[in-house]
């Protein structure tokens, strides 16, 4: 057979050519993905080196490969770690099975942000497909984008040892950790395993499968974090096959992997010294592991009668009702109250009782009725896919399990704790958090929950560090295992340093004695040293918050959350529930401090039992807030009536949540004057928007002359700005409100309210963040709102700050490229305040 005329590789871009042993990877410099060069880019454009077909190209852009018709296949990965993008910074210009060109443009890119958010910005060029080739050009200098660089010789590669058939053996599934799927580097290290082996080896993602000894048949599978995959292997070394490539992709292949969540390992724990999750409760502890679980419940399917069962179930009913009343009386704060309220309305709740008692009817016991219908709805729950259902799914195992174990007369367990324990646990129910001794409990670490669950709620309020997500064999650690719990990073280490431990503990201690010496001062007042005045005041969700905030210097209630009277129930308030609530919480506040009460923020990713909503694919992006209540307006009028009861009790103010577009503002407007008109008030109370919208924030100016103030959450506004949803798990970090673009928008919003007289204030989780407060006070923000503990916290950061240095650190801060560099700004001008600022004696 005659051998294919040679063919030549054109440079993909333009840059500086460097030899691939320079290369700061030691996946790509030791050629385990293929012998080729490097470029270190000068253009944007990544261009196809040879004709033929993309066969692979990564969703995220950064890397593809293009074979041509004789099976010469070339890998361009651009940049190292750019995985980490997500496809950030890159316009992919072609897709998967597209022929093309030689010198056709494949994919564009931001050099600028991904030289700022990678590793590198070194793009590679390889020959994966193995063939032998010769270097056109010296091996290092200046190239340009076309220039012919490589001549390859089609038809010679390396050839691999014939693949062994016959049955074929296939692992358990398996759940991919690497954070990215696999992308080039882990690819290339399963690819080169399998190749160690005689067998035919293949991996399985759902219906797809890709020759496991090829890099490019593994990155097209496009896999991602949490795939169950398989491996399958025919030949007589399939078993250890299997077995070698099953623990490489377990461990990561060759990425420090991080939490996810698989089957409980029968293997003894891995050697690694850190775990990761995410943060559901800030904070640190140095203590021994306590290993939590719950023991199995032996329930009886038949009953001993209808009769019986039924009086046994609602005996179990009426002493799980009684516990959860002390519960709520014991709770700490109004969240916490809530909690258990919440569980209460789930032992009445019709559904549930309806399909217990159809078991009964069919002779079935109390326990396995009760049981089998909790967790029938628990699972439906948690199949809707919604991240507020799978939390009541969490709320209704909880309580099932407490009725369970009434009616079966199994004692609640209490644990015997040694000092210092840090517990370690499959999940932890709200009861079972509420109930921690924290005298002995230092913080707590499980596999399942999430950062905005109700367990993470409680360990906030019981001040407990905590963190979720992480890997299941943590379940394997040793009970008494010293571990270093760093919550704020999500990380529990497993080898402590000695210097780190004593790091953490004297920031803690320091951390208390600030806490102590700013709640003593709580009642001064929050004016910086120049003389400049900023109101704090408090989000809150009840009376009992209220009262709380007044106690520790908060000036007025800036976000009532008026939703939690909706809530966790399946009817709606009544028209009296309402205004009494509203009333109360006025006549707690008195005549002088601002109420500021938001209307009904439900819908999409929060809906009422009792409001029939189609379900949406985008929550976020469909009805809620003012939306809902305008395509529902005597819900709304209902509600205005409620809070205009309170006119006179408090200086009120209203407050339309997501409004994005003046007709929303000025309907309202007119359904409020409608309703004062009939209640004969004479006075309007103020009426503002929250700027949480993008289109809210640009056109301030235009909402501006028809408002009183406005209010910016900055919870959804940085979630709609950056588009990122703020509780993808991958994402969540990269939301983050301190990114200039969002600092941009409250700064025009301040500049378009002042210019017409109206004060601004931030409700949203950013005014709760003392390293927030100066840029904040600089942009001219006129009101901080923020989470009733840390009102002390929050004016003590303003009494240690001076305006005119505010506004330069805001000024500064403006001209920034990401967050992450406004952290550190603020953070080196937080250190230089603190060092300078007196302490103000009470």
């Amino acid at each position: 057979m005659t051998p294919s005329k040679s063919l030549e590789l054109l440079a993909p871009l333009s840059g500086v050519l460097l030899a691939l042993d320079q290369v700061p990877d030691p996946v790509f410099s030791s050629r385990v993905i293929g012998d080729g060069l490097c470029i270190d880019p000068t253009s944007q454009t990544l261009c196809a080196p040879l004709a033929g077909v993309i066969s692979n190209i990564q969703d995220s852009g950064h890397a593809l490969s293009v074979t041509d018709d004789n099976g010469v296949q070339v890998l361009l990965h651009i940049g190292l770690d750019t995985v980490n993008l997500a496809g950030q910074g890159f316009t992919r210009l072609v897709e998967e099975g597209q022929r093309v060109v030689a010198g056709q443009p494949l994919v564009e890119f931001d050099a600028d942000y991904v030289a700022l958010n990678a590793r590198s910005l070194l793009t590679l060029m390889l020959v994966v497909s193995g063939e032998p080739f010769v270097l056109l050009v010296p091996d290092q200098g200046v190239v340009e984008e076309g220039q012919p660089l490589l001549r390859v010789s089609p038809g010679q590669a390396s050839s691999e040892a014939d693949e062994e058939e016959g049955d074929a053996l296939f692992s358990k599934p398996l759940t991919l950790p690497n954070a990215n799927g696999l992308h080039a580097r882990p690819a290339a290290v399963l690819a080169q395993a399998a190749k160690g082996f005689s067998s035919s080896i293949y991996l399985h993602k759902q219906t797809q499968s890709a020759n496991a000894k090829s890099l490019v048949a593994i990155m097209a599978l496009q896999t991602s974090r949490g795939d169950s995959l398989q491996v399958s292997a025919a030949g007589t070394d399939a078993e250890a096959a299997i077995q070698a490539l099953v623990a490489l992709l377990l461990d990561g292949c060759g990425e420090t992997v991080a939490a996810v969540e698989v089957a409980k390992p029968a293997a003894p724990v891995s050697s690694a010294t850190l775990m990761r999750g995410v943060c559901a409760s800030p904070g640190s502890a140095f203590g021994q592991v306590v290993q939590v679980a719950e023991p199995a419940l032996n329930i009886p399917e038949t009953g001993a009668g209808e009769t019986f069962e039924r009086a046994a179930l609602a005996r179990g009913l009426r002493a799980a009702a009684e516990a959860l009343q002390a519960l709520q009386a014991k709770a700490a704060g109004s969240a916490q109250a809530e909690i258990f309220r919440a569980h209460q309305e789930l032992l009445e709740d019709p559904t549930l009782l309806e399909q217990a008692h159809g078991l009964l009817a069919q002779g079935k016991s109390a326990a396995f009725a009760w049981n089998s219908a909790t967790l029938a709805t628990a699972k439906l729950f948690e199949g809707l896919g919604k991240a507020l259902l799978a939390e009541r799914a969490a709320d209704l195992a909880d309580v099932g399990q407490r009725v369970l174990k009434l009616i079966l007369g199994v004692p609640e367990r209490s644990l015997d704790l040694p000092e210092c324990a840090i517990l370690v646990a499959e999940q932890l129910t709200p009861s079972q958090t509420a109930g921690l001794d924290t005298s002995k409990v230092l913080g707590f670490v499980t596999v399942a929950g999430g950062a905005t669950s109700h367990v993470a709620i409680l360990a906030r309020a019981l001040g407990l560090p905590s963190i979720c997500g992480v890997p299941a064999h943590v379940l394997a650690l040793a009970n008494g295992k010293r571990v270093l719990l760093d919550a704020d990073k999500g990380e529990l280490h497993l080898e402590p340093d000695l210097a780190e431990i004593e790091q953490l503990q004297a920031v803690r201690q320091q951390q208390k004695l600030r806490l102590q010496r700013e709640i003593a001062q709580a009642s001064l007042a929050a004016i910086t040293r120049d003389g400049h005045h900023v109101e704090v005041t408090a989000n809150v969700a009840s009376l009992q918050e209220v009262e709380q905030s007044l106690t520790l210097g908060g000036e007025g209630v800036g976000l009532l959350r008026s939703e939690f009277l909706y809530l966790d129930r399946n009817r709606a308030p009544s028209p009296e529930e309402q205004a009494g609530t509203y009333s109360a919480i006025a006549r707690a506040l008195g005549t002088e401090r601002n109420l500021v009460v938001r209307t009904l923020d439900v819908g999409g990713d929060k809906p009422l039992a009792y409001v029939p909503m189609e379900s949406e694919t985008n929550p976020f992006l469909g009805l809620r807030g003012i939306r809902l209540c305008l395509e529902r307006p005597e819900l709304l009028r209902e509600q205005f009536r409620a809070i205009l009861a309170s006119a006179g009790l408090a200086r009120l103010h209203i407050m339309l949540p997501m409004v994005s577009q003046l007709c929303e503002l000025h309907l309202s407007r007119r359904m409020l004057e409608e309703e004062a008109l009939a209640l004969g008030l004479t006075e309007l109370p103020k009426l503002g928007i929250m700027i949480e919208v993008p289109s809210a924030a640009l056109m301030a100016d235009v909402f501006a002359p028809h408002v009183d103030f406005f209010s910016i959450g900055t919870n959804d506004l940085t979630q709609y700005t950056l588009a990122m949803d703020r509780d993808h798990p991958r994402l969540a970090s990269q939301a983050d409100s301190f990114h200039p673009a969002v600092l941009r928008l409250i700064a025009s919003t301040v500049k378009a309210a002042h210019a017409h007289g109206k004060w601004v204030g931030v409700c949203g989780a950013l005014a709760s963040e003392p390293l927030a407060v100066p840029v904040l006070i600089g942009l001219g923000v006129d009101e901080l709102s923020v989470s009733v503990p840390l009102i002390p916290s929050i004016k003590a950061t303003v009494r240690e700050l001076e305006l005119v240095d505010c506004q330069l650190i805001a000024r500064q801060v403006l001209g920034l490229e990401e967050a992450g560099q406004v952290r550190e700004a603020l953070r080196l001008y937080h250190a230089a305040t603190v060092e300078t600022s007196p302490v103000v004696e009470h």
